[in-house]
């Protein structure tokens, strides 16, 4: 007996459905899975990728990512430091200059940082530190963020001809709770697939770094 018209549609449907189920998870699986990796083999240099600031005064989720990135600094994982990061109509200052200033107040010399105060979501931030990074003649960078934000946020410097590994920050406001890492694993699995499938960066969600 052939099956009906009405089964094949309850089966194509069921079949949609299962890859669609199977693409979100399987997305989710590598979010979180990227989010704890810790690579900090040398680079030409860190790239910290901006959030949010208050008049010159780096957020909490901000600072975290920059105390990290000083400590690699320190551990000579590379020589300078980039800040990345636009501003907001209105605002005085970049996230980028901002986070440099940041930098330098906690003893990390002005020559090792460079602020590019350019783009309003991750891949803007990227293409304008990719322009900078290549008339250097640098080639090869560590990403600092937050660890959800690491897998599109490589996925992003490759696409702009970076080479890049991630070592996210593991303390501020993100990481505290399990509630709030689910909620990002969540915003950054959609956001990542929304990147995938049309090569444009989802809004930024409240200077978090999900643009």
């Amino acid at each position: 007996m052939k099956p009906s018209a009405a089964s094949w549609v309850r089966r194509a449907l069921f079949g949609t459905v299962l890859v669609v189920v199977l693409a979100i998870g399987g997305t989710a699986f590598r979010v979180w899975q990227v989010a704890r990796v810790d690579d900090r083999d040398h680079a030409d240099v860190i790239i910290v990728l901006g959030a949010a600031q208050y008049n010159g005064k780096p957020s909490p989720i901000f600072q975290a990512r920059l105390k990290h990135a000083q400590q690699l600094y320190e551990d000579g994982v590379a020589k300078v430091i980039v800040t990345a990061g636009g501003n907001r109509a209105g605002d005085e200052y970049t996230e980028a200059s901002a986070g440099a200033q940041w930098l330098v107040e906690q003893g990390v010399p002005r020559a090792s940082t460079l602020p590019v105060g350019e783009g309003r979501d991750t891949l803007g931030s990227l293409r304008a530190v990719a322009t900078e990074v290549a008339k250097h003649g640098w080639h090869t960078a560590v990403l600092v963020s937050d660890p959800w934000h690491s897998l599109r946020a490589r996925t992003m410097a490759d696409d702009v001809g970076i080479e890049s590994w991630t070592s996210p920050t593991h303390s501020g406001p993100i990481v505290q709770t399990r509630e709030t890492q689910g909620l990002y694993i969540f915003r950054e699995t959609g956001a990542l697939l929304f990147y995938l499938l049309t090569k444009t960066p989802a809004d930024d969600i409240g200077g978090t770094g999900l643009g």
